[in-house]
């Protein structure tokens, strides 16, 4: 039985029919020389893809979905990231899966007690490629997200709906430029300005950005010559169901990431 604290979403709703688990991909902080934090992917338990899970979310399922992909993050991230004050946990979630702000955070805010999480190690992602049905629904998501501690970031920046709009109206703590845009990024001269541009807006606005998707060389350089300095993506390490992957160029705990960098 469903306590009672937790969102109407969560009581009406059908219980789940399936199973899934989390793969962890890491995000990397070139200047700082470390692993900055790990995004939580989701995966079916033997590492079927993300699409495979979220195309069995129903609409009558999908509050206890986003609740308990949620909790299955924090869980695993308690149980494998390195002792530390320091490394984030980035979460996916679906603004339009959040019902009531406060009470759909309680689950979060437990799991993170439970893991010894301090609030601000972990991100929330929402992702502009899902409309968003009341603007001020999501505003109001962000500002108790940011009075719980909890660290903000608008994925797939660049990507879907209305770009620079979500990000004057919420201000995020960070925004993850899309990988389509990044894609080929050191032979494009376009793409060069386009991301040059985001970059200085979110410097101003004091928004972090990380550019995700980064899969060359090329593209890292390139990057790192705009500005960028938070990075995720195939060139340093693919996603690892339930552990965390070993990055190319150095080993945890060593001075690190200079092969990176250089």
């Amino acid at each position: 039985m469903l306590a009672r604290n937790v969102c109407q979403g969560c009581r009406d709703g059908a219980d789940l029919d399936f199973t899934f688990t989390m793969a962890f991909q890491p995000i990397l902080d070139l200047d700082a020389q470390r692993v900055w934090g790990y995004e939580a992917l989701v995966r079916g338990p033997e590492g079927q893809s993300a699409g495979s899970i979220l195309d069995r979310v129903t609409e009558t399922t999908v509050y206890r979905f986003d609740q308990a992909a949620r909790v299955r993050a924090i869980e695993l991230a308690g149980r494998l990231f390195p002792v530390d004050d320091e490394t984030k946990l980035s979460i996916n979630f679906m603004p339009n899966a959040v019902y009531e702000p406060a009470a759909c955070i309680r689950s979060s805010l437990e799991a993170a007690r439970r893991a010894g999480f301090a609030h601000d190690r972990i991100m929330f992602e929402f992702t502009e490629n899902e409309k968003f049905r009341d603007i001020d629904h999501v505003k109001r998501i962000v500002a108790e997200y940011r009075k719980q501690g909890f660290l903000t970031a608008l994925d797939d920046f660049g990507a879907g709906f209305a770009g620079l709009n979500l990000l004057a109206n919420f201000r995020p703590d960070l925004i993850k430029i899309d990988m389509e845009l990044l894609r080929g990024i050191d032979t494009d001269k376009g793409r060069q300005i386009i991301t040059a541009g985001i970059i200085s807006i979110a410097r101003q606005l004091g928004v972090s950005v990380i550019a995700e998707g980064v899969e060359t060389r090329g593209e890292l350089e390139t990057l790192r010559g705009l500005g960028a300095t938070l990075f995720q993506g195939y060139h340093f390490a693919r996603p690892q169901l339930e552990a965390l992957p070993s990055v190319a160029g150095f080993e945890a705990r060593e001075p690190r990431l200079a092969a990176l960098a250089s």
